[in-house]
């Protein structure tokens, strides 16, 4: 009996875990100014690349404070974009802002931890061309500049960042 029960609470332990994200993101509380979203299993590994090592890179965007003030200005800039404000009118924003800062600093190596969909469920069904996919990107790099983010930097980002166009790019 003893050894039964062990190896029922050693199953249940595995399965808790084998579904850990699943459950940490339907029980997590929603964060202020953000709606609520349909369960989903969270992991870096949504985040749609690897982390850099190289420090320096995550210090060029001036740490975590810089890449909410691009990832911020970033969204405003599409927002207000004709090319693709269309894309982005019907967005929870500040969950937009928030996902897109632990995303960069997850992928720039600053530590963070990435709590949003994996890229080709964040961006289903919203019909994203070449076009949309690099006015985004031309957005991205006004921001960047306007942090003073060197160049070198910035293409390190965006090489991490291009090869995702394949999860979100839906017509070619």
């Amino acid at each position: 009996m003893i050894r039964h029960n062990a190896l029922r609470a050693a199953l249940a332990a595995g399965f808790a875990l084998g579904f850990s994200g699943l459950v940490q993101a339907q029980d997590a509380a929603v964060p202020p100014g953000e709606q609520p979203v349909d369960p989903y299993v969270q992991s870096n590994a949504n985040a749609g690349a690897a982390p850099m090592s190289d420090r320096a890179v995550f210090e060029a965007f001036h740490g975590r404070e810089g890449l909410a003030r691009i990832t911020s200005d970033l969204v405003d800039r599409n927002l207000a974009d004709p090319r693709i404000k269309d894309i982005f009118a019907t967005a929870d924003v500040v969950r937009l802002k928030r996902t897109l800062t632990e995303q960069f600093c997850y992928v720039l190596g600053g530590g963070c931890d990435y709590t949003g969909k994996d890229m080709t469920q964040a961006h289903k069904d919203q019909g994203i061309t070449p076009r949309d996919f690099n006015a985004l990107v031309e957005n991205l790099q006004w921001a960047m500049d306007k942090e003073g983010v060197p160049f070198a930097a910035q293409n390190r980002l965006l090489a991490k960042l291009a090869p995702m166009a394949r999860q979100t790019v839906e017509r070619r």
